[in-house]
């Protein structure tokens, strides 16, 4: 394979030694779509003598078939595996391959260049050390060429390489290149890259990727590969302050208590101190385990499980820290989200958020803005669209420990998981937590929710009426809470059209609006409860995900989900406000059945058809449930109100 073969066939033990031994480079490629970023890597590998004799074969035949260069190689082809890039002559997906040199070893990511493969482009950067970032020397720096810098920067990457290729189409001068160059140079000031060098290069001849391009006499500076197994790329994680996520309380039996997890950061010593940020406690380190025997220290990377000189609290999810230089520990902070997902971003919408070992739940509590990637142009916005990027702030249900993501990759990063269906929405860096997350506290309050029910007799909940529109929610709610209120019991209805006259009215009918309307309501809902009233709430709420966000506000048996299962073409016909013919005209947008989809419950605890039934039975009905059941404590003395 490679100039290693007789060593690996001499003696594989001083192979796998030497390859032990080795520093190793994670870098990336991108830029513009068609500048070379597959050709160039496929070169390397090639001009290295790093390809099977297997994978040589195939690429001859599949250069024939599929490939742009007539007879001759197409060395894009070692990269661009998936059908869809060969037909089209792109790369849509994060193509890996390990390589290694007598002086490095590589892992290199060929990351689409695409605006729409944004995610992808990202996913390839984040455990990246440096880019080469490729622009094609007849077209100069592109805005494309922009978006992959200022994406490299965000990310944290702080080397780059400019490799700019293709100079064979413009007969080698020297002038171009020089104008790339400076170009470039202007535009990366304001990036914060700490090394860039600027390489002139012909991926498709071989000039400057392995050995000095004989066309350009006038270059004296390095090769691409002299400057990938050059540049410095110390462990810039081992000098940071020490930070483990524990995965695992490592408890086998009585005399053994162990915390296991992967070192994000830093270094630890038996006798170092260590703190948990979320408790407050401090410890030092007994013991340094692994299956190899205890070390001596362990640093950034290592999995090993720590035993402490200290019998103190520390469960899954918490992180390990250095008593000295302590992390930030909060529940509100500003980050960069990068948006993943085909269904759009809504503020208000409740997510999972799950960064080193902990998982919590979070709200998008304010975009700021969305970043245009093209001119770096901060765009007011309500939503993010797949592959978008915005600035906003997150609330989460408890506080959690982290680091800046500029101080501190591993410590600083997360992702938002959709609740439903546990698909990676969103991938976030932390900028800096929000002051208010220090500054406010709950206040201990002496009258609780259960005095405040006892004194009414009742067991407080909410009562929630999900429908279409015209499915008769507001009907039943109005009837269900006459009844239980000649009945003596303490009620509020809530109603969707009454609260947007005042709680709600500045907010529209969009997804994002619609979404923060129902997340008001709920906290509307559950301040209702602690007072010990039942709540009654007739809005369609068309999302699950939001509804599911208002039943686990509450405790267990507190959210009683009614669905008035009235079909579409019904509440069509009956149309009391007139609203289905506006929106069939296109006179009212956004209306829930018909531009908008309504999320019907799927284990709602009651569900109830108007077409067989009037309202007032309907409504007869789930009280004497509701009492039946006890749902609302027990049934008291008296019958039900008639009409």
């Amino acid at each position: 394979m490679n100039n290693q073969s007789e060593l690996i066939a001499e003696d594989i033990h001083a192979y796998l030694k030497a390859q032990e031994e080795k520093s190793m480079l994670r870098f990336i490629t991108c830029g513009s779509v068609d500048d070379g970023k597959s050709t160039l890597i496929g070169r390397l590998l090639w001009d290295s003598k790093l390809v099977f004799e297997d994978h040589l074969a195939a690429l001859e035949a599949d250069s024939k078939r599929v490939g742009t260069q007539g007879d001759e190689i197409d060395y894009a082809l070692l990269l661009d595996g998936l059908q869809a890039e060969r037909e089209q002559g792109i790369t849509i997906d994060v193509a890996y391959r390990f390589f290694s040199t007598d002086k490095r070893k590589f892992i290199v990511a060929d990351t689409p260049g695409h605006e729409q493969y944004t995610r992808n482009m990202v996913t390839g950067a984040s455990t990246a050390q440096l880019a080469v970032i490729l622009v094609d020397a007849r077209k100069g720096v592109l805005t494309q060429t922009r978006r992959h810098s200022y994406l490299v920067s965000l990310v944290g990457i702080r080397k780059v390489i400019l490799a700019i290729n293709k100079m064979d189409l413009v007969e080698y001068r020297e002038e171009t290149y020089k104008t790339i160059c400076a170009d470039y140079r202007q535009f990366a000031a304001e990036l914060g890259f700490e090394e860039m060098t600027c390489i002139p290069i012909s991926a498709l001849k071989g000039d400057n990727i392995i050995h000095p391009g004989e066309n350009m006499p006038w270059y004296d500076g390095p090769t691409l590969m002299h400057a990938l197994e050059t540049v410095a790329v110390g462990d810039r994680a081992v000098e940071l302050p020490f930070r483990m996520p524990v995965q695992w309380v490592n408890r086998p039996n009585l005399d053994f208590r162990g915390f296991s997890g992967t070192i994000a950061s830093g270094r630890i010593l038996p006798g170092d101190r260590i703190v948990v940020p979320g408790s407050g406690q401090t410890s030092r380190i007994r013991r340094i385990v692994t299956m190899d025997g205890d070390l001596d220290q362990a640093v950034a990377g290592q999995a090993v499980t720590l035993c402490l000189e200290d019998e103190i609290d520390i469960s899954r999810g918490d992180l390990l820290a250095d008593a000295e230089a302590r992390p930030v520990h909060a529940d509100q902070f500003q980050a960069h989200l990068v948006w993943m997902h085909e269904d759009a971003l809504l503020p208000g919408r409740s997510y999972l958020l799950k960064t080193g070992a902990s998982l919590v739940t979070a709200q998008i509590g304010e975009l700021k803005y969305r970043i245009d990637v093209n001119s770096l142009e901060h765009q007011p916005c309500k939503t993010l669209a797949l592959n978008e990027i915005g600035v906003c702030n997150l609330a989460l249900d408890r506080a959690i420990s982290f680091d800046p993501y500029k101080e501190n990759r591993g410590t600083g990063n997360f992702i938002l998981i959709d609740r439903l269906t546990n698909a990676t929405v969103g991938a976030g860096m932390i900028d800096h937590p929000l002051r208010r997350a220090s500054n406010i506290h709950w206040q201990s309050i002496d009258v609780n929710k259960d005095s405040r029910a006892a004194i009414k007799g009742q067991k407080p909940c909410v009562l929630w009426f999900t429908g279409l529109s015209g499915a008769g929610k507001s009907t039943i709610a109005n009837l269900v809470e006459k009844k239980l209120h000649a009945l003596g019991r303490h009620t509020y209805l809530l109603d969707g059209d009454n609260v947007r006259h005042g709680l709600n009215k500045d907010l529209g009918f969009t997804d994002a609006d619609r979404v923060e309307n129902i997340r008001r309501i709920a906290e509307a809902a559950r301040l209702f409860v602690d007072a010990g009233i039942i709540v009654l709430t007739a809005f369609i709420s068309p999302f699950r995900s939001e509804r599911k966000m208002a039943r686990d506000l509450l405790e267990e048996g507190e959210f009683i989900e009614v669905f008035v299962d009235t079909p579409l073409e019904v509440c069509e016909q009956r149309d009391p406000k007139g609203l289905y013919k506006k929106a069939r005209s296109g006179q009212l947008p956004n209306f829930t059945g018909i531009d908008s989809a309504y999320e019907p419950p799927e284990n709602a605890e009651m569900v109830v058809d108007t077409r067989e039934k009037p309202a007032e039975e309907i409504a007869e009905e789930i009280v004497k449930r509701l009492l039946g059941d006890e749902l609302l404590g027990e049934q008291r003395d008296g019958t039900l109100w008639q009409s």
